[in-house]
């Protein structure tokens, strides 16, 4: 997937209506989403239809809240164009068929199924059409269910699909909610690619999910946690979203690799910090060595203090100044005279 970075995980700031209907402040999100070092600005894309008319005759609050919060499909690409300026990738979230059609014309460098829509063969179908990445949450889904849409997509020949765990919760009540340990499960069972889209309130467990490998992060973003609206109070503020998009360049970086490899650098570090044997005192020649002339100090540079049994009961061969670094010459070893004696 072309979109998908090599070397750490992908950063979508998940703008959705925290723009609250208003097209300068949404321009404005997107500028502040590029200065914190996210790869994506993403929105929502939602008509009337999004409901039930039952549920508006029960909800006329909701009804004007979707009519106010909703992008007109060509306000919507003014906002893929501006993101284009603004240098970073533009993406919405489509509610139907021809949101999905729409937001295809403006060339996103991916699909976003949400998790609503896991369990929606057409809308998947229709996703796959494009040809584009799917991004595919899975909040509310049993395993079954993923199962089935993976299988969905593959019988249209698309395999071109991340998954994101996340859990449908905003915010979830309690971190004991979050398993973020599916993400590796996730991606055993399917063999897909899988990141993370996140509601908690915090970066803490986005960070978690960085170092345990997601390769997309989604968190949802706001130039304001206080504003009015639906996922502010969940959202990222700038200063949150810089810490996560740094995040996600520092720690694929420091998990490096399961082998036990010390760098040249260490190497000369250790011969600064680590210790060597020295006289412990003044010795004088045909001393011979015990404990007690033994002292470990750095630098590193001399005999290792595990290697002292090889001086012990050697006789000296010179006389030795007190906190001089030992060596093999300063010494002539037992078994050598035992050789001679011979």
């Amino acid at each position: 997937m072309q979109f998908l970075k090599d070397d750490r995980p992908y950063v979508i700031a998940e703008i959705g209506a925290n723009h609250n209907g208003d097209m300068e402040q949404a321009r404005a999100h997107i500028r502040a989403a590029k200065a914190a070092g996210a790869d994506a600005a993403k929105f929502q894309s939602w008509g009337t239809g999004l409901f039930a008319q039952s549920v508006y005759d029960a909800n006329a609050e909701l009804k004007e809240a979707v009519a106010a919060y909703a992008v007109a499909e060509s306000d919507m690409a003014a906002l893929a164009e501006y993101c284009r300026k603004t240098e970073i990738d533009f993406a919405s979230t489509p509610c139907s068929a021809t949101e999905i059609v729409e937001l295809d014309a403006l060339d996103p460098p991916f699909v976003k199924i949400a998790s609503m829509d896991l369990n929606n063969d057409r809308m998947l179908i229709d996703a796959a059409k494009t040809g584009r990445p799917i991004i595919l949450s899975t909040g509310f889904s049993s395993m079954a269910e993923i199962e089935h849409a993976l299988t969905t997509l593959e019988s249209v020949n698309h395999t071109d699909i991340v998954l994101l765990h996340c859990i449908a919760l905003y915010p979830p009540p309690g971190d004991d909610l979050v398993n973020l340990r599916n993400i590796e499960m996730l991606r055993d069972n399917f063999g897909y690619p899988v990141g993370y889209s996140d509601h908690t309130i915090g970066v803490e467990v986005t960070l978690a999910a960085i170092a345990l490998g997601a390769a997309v992060i989604e968190k949802h973003f706001t130039l304001d946690k206080a504003l009015p609206g639906w996922d502010h109070a969940v959202s990222a503020d700038p200063s949150d979203l810089a810490i996560i998009t740094t995040a996600a360049r520092r720690i694929p970086a420091a998990l490096g690799s399961r082998r036990r490899i010390i760098s040249e650098e260490e190497r000369q570090n250790a011969e600064v910090m680590r210790r060597s044997i020295v006289a412990a005192h003044d010795i004088r020649s045909g001393e011979i060595l015990t404990e007690n002339h033994l002292e470990f100090r750095r630098p590193g540079t001399g005999i290792s203090p595990n290697d002292a049994g090889r001086l012990l009961g050697g006789v000296a061969r010179r006389d030795i100044a007190a906190d001089t670094l030992l060596s093999d010459d300063d010494v002539e070893r037992a078994s050598s005279r035992v050789g001679r004696a011979a």
